[in-house]
């Protein structure tokens, strides 16, 4: 009996024992995950610098290309970062995609935008913000274009770092205008450029806001204010769907059949027309599946949001590729161009390794180090549910397809926020509006003092200005510490 006693203790013990060390296993599993991520960031960096080695003829400028490599692996790892809440916040925010699903799309449509939509705006970036004949010789345009990539991802993951809320656009612009004052004076800057990007990045958040807000009074006045909901949504959002897939096949059509064959601007608008169509067709049976049994309120209609809102995000996603992968690249393709032929003059080659690692830079960083930023997004300038992310979404996928197409490196960090905000105010007005015919009809309704409407705003308006200020300060800041790399890296090789 003590025998079987003793068993019992032993037993118990022995759990013990193995509790503690289950809790350990899990308490280092917990503070070394951030740590995975790292690591692998790392290696992609590094598997970037020997891609660059492998494609790259011997010759005297091999190791500046594969330091530029693995600076431009670093740009991709930080764009995808900090950018993919653009992209997936709504989505996840309106709880219309898990966080997984969310990663997945993201990384699928960012890197298929980006190798086969990114061309425009990497030579825009490379070649189009300073002049090269200004530089005098290859090997100042290629230390300028160094410095630029340098302080780009040093300015994005400082910013990261410490939570602010800046473009990645922004940062790479600067750097590139910043070093080429450096180098030759600020006769170097293509100031016509420069003030064509300025005022994009000005009109697009405008414009994103626009479309958002037009879009969300579609919704209201076609399907929210109906008095049959279900049957306004049934005949409305295959209408909403197919827009967004004649949109994205149009631009598909343009950027990638291109490359292919010649395709005009009719022919794609009328591949993309067709395409509509027939997604418009295949969306009523299913919307009108989705339909049935569905009360006839509010509520009801975000199930039917579901899926145009995870095909706007992918849209989103795809543009967004489109658009930021020359932030990454673009410095890159200027130097592996200026290295290999010793002519930084003509027009910049883009081969096809340097895309892929703009690509996957993204797509590595969004999966690895983006859960925590879509967390964040979708929620905290105002509140949005599947109809209003929607809108934000293919509001923020139009104006940066368009700003891709005209090949203008536009902030997709300020279109989103924009869009976001578009959405805000419209909802702000459309209460006001209402809440002025209710006191018509009853005179005798509970009026609120000024103090208490301010209080009641549905956009914040302290984000507001911690993003105008975020504006502001980016240029200049990446141009600074841009110039003073290019000083340093001049010092040091002259």
């Amino acid at each position: 009996m003590s025998d079987q006693k003793g068993d019992l203790r032993h037993l118990e013990t022995l759990d013990r024992d193995l509790d503690r060390y289950s809790n350990l296993e899990v308490a280092t599993a917990y503070v070394s995950r951030p740590m995975v991520g790292t690591g692998i960031a790392l290696v992609f960096v590094v598997l970037a610098g020997i891609a660059a080695m492998l494609f790259l003829d011997q010759s005297n400028n091999s190791v500046i290309v594969v330091i530029a490599a693995c600076l431009g692996a670093y740009m991709a790892l930080n764009i995808g970062a900090n950018d993919v809440a653009n992209n997936m916040g709504p989505a996840v925010g309106a709880n219309a995609l898990t966080m997984g699903g969310a990663i997945a799309i993201a990384v699928i449509f960012e890197s298929a935008g980006a190798l086969l939509a990114g061309g425009d705006v990497v030579s825009t970036i490379a070649k189009g913000i300073i002049a090269p004949e200004s530089m005098g010789t290859a090997p100042v345009f290629i230390w300028a274009m160094m410095a630029a990539l340098l302080s780009a991802a040093l300015w994005v993951n400082l910013a990261t770092w410490i939570g602010a809320p800046v473009s990645t656009t922004h940062s790479v612009v600067g750097g590139v205008m910043g070093a080429g004052i450096a180098a030759a004076g600020f006769g170097a800057v293509n100031w016509s450029t420069m003030s064509g990007i300025a005022a994009s990045w000005v009109i697009s958040p405008v414009l994103g806001g626009a479309i958002a807000a037009g879009f969300l009074w579609l919704i209201k006045s076609r399907i929210v204010y109906r008095d049959d909901k279900i049957a306004s949504a049934r005949v409305w959002v295959p209408i909403l769907v197919g827009i967004m897939a004649g949109t994205f096949t149009a631009y598909l059509a343009l950027k990638g059949l291109n490359k292919v064959f010649d395709i005009s601007m009719l022919a794609a608008l009328l591949i993309g027309t067709a395409t509509g169509v027939v997604i418009w067709a295949v969306m009523i049976p299913v919307i009108r599946k989705q339909s049935e049994g569905l009360e006839n309120r509010n509520k009801s209609l975000k199930v039917l949001f579901g899926i145009p809102l995870v095909v706007s995000a992918a849209l989103l996603s795809f543009a967004h590729g489109a658009n930021d992968v020359a932030n990454a690249v673009g410095p890159l393709a200027a130097i592996v161009h200026a290295s290999e032929s010793g002519d930084f003059l003509g027009a910049v080659s883009i081969p096809a390794w340097v895309m892929v690692i703009g690509a996957f830079g993204i797509s590595f960083g969004l999966f690895f180090f983006g859960p925590q930023l879509i967390r964040m997004g979708g929620g905290q300038v105002t509140k949005l549910n599947p109809m209003r992310a929607y809108c934000v979404a293919l509001s923020a996928a139009i104006t940066v397809i368009v700003a891709s197409w005209l090949g203008l490196p536009v902030s997709s960090t300020h279109i989103a926020v924009g869009g976001v905000f578009g959405v805000g105010f419209f909802r702000e007005w459309d209460a006001e509006r209402r809440i002025r015919k209710a006191r018509i009809a009853m005179p005798e309704r509970t009026k609120f003092a000024p103090e208490e409407r301010r209080r009641r705003k549905l956009v914040r308006r302290s984000h507001f200005m911690t993003i105008i200020a975020a504006w502001i300060i980016t240029v200049p800041a990446a141009a600074l510490l841009s110039g003073g790399l290019f000083l340093l890296i001049n010092a040091a090789v002259g």
